[in-house]
C-alpha cells in the first residue's frame, strides 16, 4: 500500500540539502563600502545552510499548527517527528505508538488524525477492524502505519475490553520487532506466523489501556480556547499540500535507511521510554539544526509528565504511596497491623478505596492489589506482646524504591541566582 510518488527504500546514504539565503549587509544602518585597492575586503557573515530534513520538518510542523491547536510546543515537535519516523519503519527496533487522547469530544483528535493520515507513509486507517484483518494487512518489507480513530470504543467498558483483548494484544506485540502472531490457515490448518510490527496512532476519549499508553508517545489534546483559531480542513483543497510534504519526507529519508539503522543516539530517558522515543530522536539527529534539542526536550518533559500521572493515578502505585504514608504516620514501626493500615488508607477521602465496598478497601482487596509485588500479610508479633495479621515495613522497602521512590532534595540554585 504505497502512495504514488513515494520512493521505495534504497541502500544509498546521501541526504539532499536545500541552501538557505545568505545575507551580508551591515545592521547598523550604514552603507557597505565597495571594495577597492585601498581597503581590505569586508568578511561578510554567513548563515549555515538549512538541511532539507530540518526544512521539511519545519514545514510539516507549520501545517500541523495550521489545522490543530496542540497542547504544547513539545507535543507539536513530537507529532512532527513521529510522522517523519513512519517513513523509515524498517530501520526501527521498536514501533512507537502515538496515543492521541482527550478528556471529552471536540478537542481536535480527529482533525490531528486527518493531518497525520495524509503525511505518514502507507496509512491504514480503521475505526472498528477485527484483528485478523489488521495483521493480514501488515507487511514486513514495508509496514503500514495503523491509524485507529475512536479507539476508546474498543476499551471503554469491561465488556468491550474483553471483546477486544486480541486487538490490544496485537497493538502491544507490534511495538517490538519479531513478535509475530500465530494463526492456523488453509484446509490443512497449518500454523502460520503473521507479522505485527507497525507504527500505530490511536485517538480516543480518555486514557487507553496502561499497556498501550506505556508504549506510546502520549498527546493530551484539549478543547480550543475562545481566542485560538485554526484553518478549516478541506480534503480536496488541502491534501495536495500535505501529500507534497509526505513525498518530501520520503525523498529525504529513504536514502538514509542504512545510516538510521546503525544509529544509537544518546537518550534522556531509559528502558521502554527510550525504546519508544528513539526513532523520533534519530529523525531529529538526521535533520540537525534545532531538532536534536527539541526532540530530547520533548522526550524528557512528556515522559516525566506521564510518569507523574502514573504516580498520581496508577492504582497500585497509589496504594504503595498510601502504605508508606501510613507507616510514616505511625512513626515507621517495624510492623503494622492490617486493620490499622486499612484505617489509614480508608481515611484518605481522595483515594479510590471507597469504591471497593461500603467500608472501603478490605483485607482481601489489599491482598489482591499487593499480590503482584510478592507482598502478603502474615501473623505478626507486636511490641505489646499481641499477635495479629499485619505487614513488616521491610517488606515494602525494595518495592517503594522501584515503583514510587521518594523525591530527592531540590537542587540548590547556583550562587548568585535569585530565589
Amino acid at each position: 500500500m504505497q502512495h504514488a510518488g513515494a520512493e521505495p527504500y534504497s541502500d544509498s546514504d546521501e541526504p539532499s540539502q536545500r541552501p538557505a539565503a545568505v545575507t551580508g549587509q551591515p545592521t547598523d544602518g550604514t552603507v557597505a563600502p565597495s571594495p577597492d585597492a585601498s581597503t581590505s575586503p569586508v568578511e561578510e557573515p554567513t548563515v549555515s545552510p538549512v538541511s532539507e530534513g530540518a526544512q521539511v520538518l519545519a514545514d510539516l510542523r507549520a501545517q500541523i499548527k495550521r489545522y490543530v491547536v496542540m497542547p504544547s510546543e513539545d507535543a507539536l515537535a513530537a507529532v512532527t517527528l513521529w510522522i517523519a519516523a513512519t517513513h523509515l519503519q524498517r530501520a526501527w527496533q521498536h514501533a512507537p505508538r502515538l496515543a492521541i487522547v482527550a478528556p471529552e469530544k471536540r478537542c481536535g483528535k480527529s482533525r490531528l488524525l486527518d493531518v497525520i493520515t495524509e503525511t505518514v507513509r502507507n496509512p491504514l486507517i480503521t475505526v472498528n477492524a477485527i484483528p485478523a484483518a489488521i495483521f493480514r494487512s501488515i507487511d514486513d518489507e514495508d509496514p503500514p502505519t495503523l491509524l485507529v480513530d475512536e479507539a476508546d470504543t474498543l476499551f471503554s467498558t469491561v465488556k468491550s475490553a474483553e471483546k477486544n483483548e486480541e486487538v490490544r494484544g496485537l497493538i502491544n506485540a507490534g511495538h517490538q520487532r519479531n513478535r509475530p502472531t500465530l494463526r492456523v490457515t488453509g484446509p490443512e490448518h497449518k500454523p502460520t506466523a503473521f507479522p505485527t510490527f507497525a507504527m500505530a496512532a490511536l485517538a480516543g476519549i480518555g486514557d487507553l489501556p496502561d499497556t498501550v499508553m506505556d508504549r506510546s508517545v502520549v498527546i493530551r489534546m484539549r478543547r480550543r480556547a475562545a481566542g485560538e483559531k485554526v484553518a478549516a480542513f478541506r480534503t480536496t483543497r488541502d491534501t495536495p499540500t500535505l501529500h507534497a510534504i509526505r513525498d518530501r519526507l520520503s525523498a529525504w529519508l529513504t536514502p538514509l535507511y542504512k545510516r538510521a539503522l546503525g544509529m544509537e543516539p544518546p537518550m534522556p530517558v531509559e528502558d521502554r521510554a527510550a525504546d519508544t522515543w528513539e526513532p523520533l530522536v534519530v529523525i531529529a539527529d538526521l535533520a540537525g539544526g534545532e531538532w536534536p534539542a527539541l526532540a530530547r526536550t520533548a522526550c524528557r518533559v512528556m515522559t516525566d509528565y506521564e510518569a507523574g500521572k502514573d504516580e498520581e493515578g496508577g492504582l497500585r502505585t497509589r496504594l504503595l504511596v498510601g502504605i508508606r504514608r501510613a507507616f510514616a504516620a505511625e512513626n515507621d514501626p517495624m510492623v503494622l497491623g492490617t486493620r490499622r493500615l486499612l484505617e489509614h488508607l480508608n481515611a484518605d477521602k481522595e483515594a479510590p478505596w471507597a469504591e471497593y465496598g461500603a467500608n472501603g478497601l478490605t483485607p482481601r482487596g489489599l491482598q489482591l492489589l499487593l499480590k503482584d509485588y510478592g507482598i502478603s500479610s502474615a501473623n505478626r508479633r507486636f511490641p505489646d506482646g499481641t499477635q495479629a495479621k499485619g505487614f513488616a515495613r521491610n517488606q515494602f522497602l525494595d518495592t517503594w524504591d522501584r515503583y514510587c521512590p521518594e523525591p530527592g532534595p531540590a537542587a540548590e540554585p547556583p550562587p548568585g541566582t535569585a530565589a
